[in-house]
């Protein structure tokens, strides 16, 4: 790994570009989603920390540790070598939910093989903190140099950079989710206006009750081995000539438009 210390950034910013309140702000108000926002984390943690050349986080998804955002490349093969070898700090901090500092991977005896392919990528010194709330383990960050004993002066501000970061991951996480159920909701909402015109064509052609024609579309469902919502997409299209249009939301407030206007999307 070579020397990226950001010389031409110089030393002023470092151990002042944080994770407070109003950074988390400021983030909020420009929020571009999880990933750009764990992004900006790891690039922060580089600022502030002397000698970091790289950094990323460990998270879990779907059972498996990955790397949900790296501030370089070298950061992102750092993390695989540990994964492959399931062994390894960050690994280690992310599953225990401690701490753990390597001064010289040359000199390391844990987590073989992993010190010396980490050396051969050029990381000398490593040093992995847990990112928890309350008990929870949020994830894990790593900071990585090519530096041996590059962090030994500066634990207790990367336990404090850590604590600052698992909050804002914790924010970051709620908004995210809170905007995968709009998301959501918003998708159910038009998934059911394709069925219900479905229904009402049924209802037509079959002089039935809705909840007749509701299970009628679910035996043809279940017949073809389709979804209820594609199954009802065709059948609205068959019917109209044309696939149904998507539709929109009217935010509060908004007028609806006169006849013959569709509302902005």
């Amino acid at each position: 790994m070579t020397d990226t210390a950001r010389s031409s950034e110089g030393t002023s910013s470092r151990g002042v570009d944080g994770f407070d309140l109003a950074s988390i702000q400021d983030a909020v108000a420009e929020w571009r989603g999880l990933q750009a926002f764990l992004q900006d984390v790891t690039e922060r943690a580089v600022r502030a920390m002397d000698g970091a050349d790289a950094c990323s986080i460990t998270m879990r998804r779907n059972g498996r540790l990955v790397t949900a955002a790296a501030e370089s490349g070298g950061a992102l093969q750092l993390d695989l070598l540990q994964y492959d070898a399931e062994a390894g700090p960050c690994v280690c901090s992310m599953e225990n939910g401690e701490e753990n500092y390597v001064p010289d991977m040359l000199l390391e005896q844990r987590w073989a093989p992993y010190p010396a392919a980490a050396a051969a990528h050029g990381a000398r010194s490593v040093l992995a903190t847990p990112l928890a709330l309350n008990s929870h383990s949020l994830g894990a960050l790593n900071l990585y140099s090519g530096k041996p004993d590059a962090f030994a002066t500066q634990l207790e501000m990367a336990r404090r950079l850590s604590a600052q970061a698992a909050g804002a991951v914790a924010v970051a996480e709620r908004i995210e989710q809170q905007a995968e159920t709009v998301r959501d909701l918003r998708t159910a909402m038009l998934s059911r206006s394709v069925i219900d015109q479905a229904i009402g064509i049924v209802i037509a052609g079959r002089r039935c009750t809705a909840n007749e024609a509701m299970d009628i579309l679910r035996r043809a469902s279940q017949a073809r081995n389709v979804k209820l919502r594609d199954l009802c997409h065709d059948m609205v299209a068959g019917a109209g000539g044309s696939p149904p249009r998507p539709g929109s939301f009217t935010s509060r407030g908004q007028e609806e438009p006169p006849p013959g206007r569709l509302a902005p999307l």
